[in-house]
């Protein structure tokens, strides 16, 4: 065998039933009584207990996917035609502006994050961030990077759509902000 140490195997009923009538036969020496024949031994009793389980917790929720890009003047998923028409065409008044002309890009840019929080806070659903047009072909620095801000996480989750008020007005951007929750 493969070393294993073999079990042994109780008595058969016939078997124990012979037993018992040879030992029927028998004297037992003096002092000595009859031993009974083994009783079949009891299976063991195997409880199975399961492992303790952890107590549960809950799945977390999927991940949050970041709003898409925000782009000036293209219409974003999840806003009516109206509304969308009322900012571009710039009928949605602004109920605050922010003007950054004279002010450095990282100035600019604080000041931006600011004005967009606090406006958001108090309610107001339309503001105006005046860039200014800038001196050189492509635009001034302001212009070109307030996209960039405004793609940010942080702030990209408070802002809805934007749009320049007017065709002829690229220094201007209106912005439609989500309602604080």
């Amino acid at each position: 065998m493969n070393g294993a140490t073999k079990r042994r195997r109780g008595l058969s009923p016939e078997d124990r039933a012979a037993w018992a009538a040879v030992a029927r036969t028998i004297t037992p020496l003096p002092g000595k009584a009859l031993a009974e024949p083994e009783a079949p031994p009891a299976p063991p009793s195997v409880t199975i207990t399961p492992p303790p389980r952890a107590p549960a917790t809950p799945a977390p929720p999927p991940p949050r996917r970041p709003p898409p890009e925000l782009n000036v003047g293209i219409q974003p998923d999840g806003l009516d035609a109206k509304r969308w028409r009322d900012l571009r065409r710039g009928t949605l008044r602004p109920e605050r502006k922010l003007d950054l002309h004279g002010m450095t890009a990282e100035r600019a840019h604080g000041a931006v994050r600011t004005f967009l929080r606090a406006a958001q806070m108090d309610g107001a659903r339309v503001v105006c961030i005046v860039t200014g047009k800038g001196s050189s072909t492509e635009g001034g620095v302001l212009r070109r990077e307030l996209p960039h801000w405004l793609n940010a996480p942080e702030l990209r989750a408070v802002i809805l759509g934007a749009a320049h008020p007017h065709r002829a007005n690229a220094g201007a951007v209106h912005l439609l902000l989500r309602r604080a929750r």
